[in-house]
């Protein structure tokens, strides 16, 4: 970033709406009418708006970055003002590079000087400068989360509270949170500490900053907080900037927190040249801090604001821009807008609503329509399945691995590659084969056990000086003395569990003996008392692997099943099909979107429900609008009528969102049995006093396999078959949903239908 001259360059005869008396304007490499032709009316409007507070309302696809960078070059181009008094501020890093790049094409040359970057990268700059005022130096150091941990870990033992009931990544959570909303120690009511170790984290928060200013450091949430509170209390500092900067421009503005929208506010009462660029209806971020009322109250906020919409999509078809209109049309908190087609098109697919008996079936549907789009020319890499939890992508991965169809997790790791699931297979690793050492070391201290670095080598000696496996060795020395006190008893618990859990699998089977020994191993209570924002995922993923587990007749097939899963190879750079979730989709787009799990309590999601309510179920809605929108050519919504939840079958109602989408650009697919249980369900989840609570669940046990409908296409006798465990086979016998099938490799098997496809 070229070093900014705004705070001393005197602004001369500059004034509001008048250009700035020598200042040569740049050489655009358009020419001047030509880089505002290629707008549409609305997004010229929202260029050539240059006074006074402006709220552009962007909706999916209607071109929001070339309105922003042409708003820049603009202001630049009519010489309103030199670059660095252009203050444009982006929520990545990404987005300022291509800002940038693309400010400077318009320009014809490099910009230089410009406060352009995220408001991190930003307030960094301006901290580097006014340090002092919050007791740093400018060569302030900024932590890493791993040092916040070490940091918060060392104030809880100062003030002598024990950090395995009260973890440093609660009191991180609690401290960022307050972070966000510009609070510092002495601003946190006593009302709002009640949450951490008995009303103190307003106690420890102080003693933490203090630390911070003692190392010359400060954290990411400080950036922000300490600007904000310098801006606060330093007026002279203020007017400094309010001469420096003339114009403001903010991407994402939806996603803002509450104390960056107080640093905007701050930096705009002079001027009030703020354009603001954002969509109501793709905030979706309020679990990290995000405040869609700072959109929402943007024409109070600044007294004779204007606001354009723009609602010319260049993205999408007709139906799939009318579905997803129809759909966010239920939402009360929103300033509105309507998506249309920017460009002739064609009417284009109806959005299809695919209704499946079973979450089986939907994974198999999604793999086969990807399947029949590859055979047809479609590219792979315009193929997204979007999902509400991470947890859901391990059918579809396991799905798309059988079919020989290359994929990626997008935003995270594939379903067995995650620490959490890693985890619970050295479990069942140990369980199945003592000997397996690698597994027993990485679970010995997993939950915290106190078994560290000493331990372990005193048990690695003694393995190595009998030739025994380190589960022996470990054994010899809890019974000889070898290890002491509290390691003592915390390995001999572990190694009588492993002795109990084995019992347990001869006598009640591998699934529930994975959730038992989950649960007293202290495994899964480990992740409950995790107070991070990705904790919930990872016990939702632990309770995916135990329904996992139910689709294999033993443990050791599955752990073999696992292991070839393993070795699936992502293909490079090769074309693959996109897996990721709806949060993690927003700012793409592909040609064809799978939309699947569009059920009550998944999506909407029953603990956003549970959480926030009302407010909640409009974040939902906005999520499933962003789901939608990323489609440019076909989507396809599913739901299914059955879902095996923790190990357990759950007769599913379909989610109040199916049926907010209108009829006119909406395609319904399914069994007519299907289609009737979903109408005859919806009343209870929407009337009554509760509208916010689905209808309470039907459950069966894991071996009571719901009834199934007959298979549309039964697979006669002599067909040739594949089973994903068994491999090929053909058929020897039919008798309703059950084949028996002649393995290559297997032998003979009793199988039912739905696990075996024609091959």
């Amino acid at each position: 970033m070229g070093a900014a001259t705004g705070l001393s360059r005197p602004l001369g005869a500059a004034r509001r709406g008048f250009y700035i008396e020598g200042v040569p304007p740049p050489s655009p490499s358009l020419a001047h009418a030509d880089y505002l032709a290629r707008l549409n009316p609305e997004q010229r409007e929202a260029v050539e708006t240059v006074d006074g507070p402006l709220l552009v309302l962007a909706g999916a696809g209607t071109g929001k970055t070339r309105v922003l960078t042409t708003r820049f070059a603009h202001i630049l181009l009519t010489r309103r003002a030199f670059p660095s008094q252009v203050l444009a501020v982006t929520f990545t890093n990404k987005a300022a590079r291509e800002m940038r790049e693309r400010v400077g094409a318009l320009l014809g040359q490099p910009a230089e000087g410009l406060w352009l970057g995220t408001f991190h990268a930003l307030c960094a700059r301006m901290l580097r400068r006014h340090a002092d005022h919050v007791g740093l130096t400018s060569s302030f150091t900024i932590l890493d989360t791993d040092d916040q941990l070490r940091l918060l870990k060392q104030v809880l033992e100062a003030a002598g509270l024990d950090s395995k009931r009260w973890p440093p990544q609660a009191l991180m959570g609690v401290v960022g949170r307050w972070k966000d909303r510009g609070l510092t120690p002495a601003r946190v009511t006593a009302a709002e500490d009640q949450d951490f170790a008995d009303g103190r984290a307003r106690t420890l928060y102080a003693a933490y900053q203090e630390r911070l200013a003692a190392l010359n450091s400060c954290d990411f949430g400080d950036l922000l907080l300490h600007v904000t509170e310098i801006l606060r209390t330093k007026s002279d500092i203020l007017a400094q900037y309010h001469r420096s900067f003339r114009y403001i421009l903010v991407d994402e503005y939806q996603d803002t927190n509450l104390v960056q929208y107080l640093w905007l506010r701050l930096l705009a009462q002079a001027h009030r040249n703020i354009c603001c660029v954002g969509d109501d209806d793709q905030s979706i971020y309020s679990w990290r801090g995000a405040e869609v009322e700072n959109i929402l109250r943007f024409e109070k906020d600044f007294e004779g604001a204007k606001i354009i919409r723009l609602e010319a999509n260049y993205r999408s078809t007709a139906p799939i821009l009318a579905a997803a209109s129809g759909l966010i049309a239920h939402n009360e908190g929103r300033l509105g807008k309507t998506l249309r087609p920017g460009r002739k098109q064609s009417d284009g697919e109806k959005v299809t609503v695919a209704g499946l008996w079973d979450s089986d079936e939907e994974a198999r549907m999604v793999g086969e329509r990807i399947e029949a789009l590859r055979r047809d020319g479609h590219s792979l890499t315009e193929i997204a399945v979007l999902v509400r939890a991470g947890h859901q992508t391990r059918s579809f991965e396991e799905r798309l691995i059988t079919l020989g169809v290359p994929y990626r997790v997008v935003g995270g790791l594939r379903f067995y590659e995650r620490a959490e699931i890693r985890d619970a297979i050295a479990y069942m690793r140990v369980l199945q084969q003592p000997a397996d050492d690698l597994a027993f070391e990485r679970i010995v201290n997993v939950p915290r056990r106190g078994v560290g670095d000493a331990a372990l080598r005193s048990i690695h000696g003694a393995a190595r000086a009998e030739r025994v496996p380190l589960t022996v060795a470990a054994s010899r020395l809890v019974a000889d003395g070898g290890l002491k006190g509290r390691v003592r008893d915390a390995v001999a618990d572990l190694l009588r569990g492993f002795a109990r859990w084995r019992e347990m699998l001869e006598r009640d089977g591998h699934v529930v003996t994975l959730a038992t020994m989950l649960d007293e191993s202290g495994y899964t209570e480990m992740w409950k008392q995790d107070k991070s924002a990705e904790a919930p995922g990872r016990l939702d993923n632990l309770k995916e692997l135990v329904r996992a587990l139910a689709d294999f007749e033993t443990m050791a097939g599955f752990l073999e099943h696992v292991a070839l899963v393993m070795e699936n190879d992502e293909g490079g750079d090769a074309e693959r099909v996109s897996l990721m979730t709806l949060h993690g989709a927003k700012g793409l787009e592909f040609d064809t979107v799978f939309l699947p799990g569009w059920e009550e309590g998944l999506f909407p999601n029953q603990r956003a429900l549970d959480e926030s309510g009302v407010k909640g179920l409009e974040e939902e809605r906005r999520l499933a609008y962003v789901g939608i929108t990323r489609a440019r050519r076909r989507a396809i919504v599913s739901h299914a009528a059955n879902r095996r939840i923790y190990a357990n079958w759950q007769s599913s109602t379909p989610s109040r969102f199916l049926e907010e989408l209108p009829d006119d650009h909406v395609e319904r697919t399914g069994s007519a049995a299907l289609a009737r249980d979903a109408m005859l369900a919806m009343p209870a989840v929407f009337t009554g006093q509760f509208p916010l609570v689905a209808r309470r669940p039907k459950i069966v046990e894991v071996w009571e396999q719901p009834p199934r409908p007959a298979r549309a296409i039964a697979i006669p006798v002599g067909a040739r078959v594949f089973h994903q465990k068994f491999g090929y086979g053909v058929v020897t016998a039919a008798e309703d949903d059950r084949l028996d099938v002649s393995f290559e490799k297997a032998g003979s098997k009793r199988v039912l239908d739905r696990f075996v496809e024609p091959a």
